[in-house]
């Protein structure tokens, strides 16, 4: 699911480069952590947050298929 959200995001910045995924993994549920360039944190929240509300949909259910809960952190 790291991988999802690196594709995704990789594709929506302007500094590829600069995009890092955490992943942490527990028995039930993983969290992600999602760092971006800082100039390109807009286009990762979107409007209202639209677009970081999509990515977390599309990783929740891409993690339904492995019974987990994932969490989805866009951090600076």
């Amino acid at each position: 699911m790291g991988e999802l959200v690196e594709i995704i995001a990789k594709a929506l910045v302007d500094n590829p480069d600069e995009v890092e995924v955490n992943e942490i993994e527990g028995t039930q549920s993983v969290i992600i952590e999602l760092k971006v360039a800082e100039e390109d944190m807009g286009k990762i929240i979107g409007k209202q947050g639209r677009i970081a509300k999509a990515i977390r949909t599309v990783v929740k259910a891409a993690a339904i298929k492995e019974n987990k809960r994932v969490v989805v952190e866009i951090i600076q």
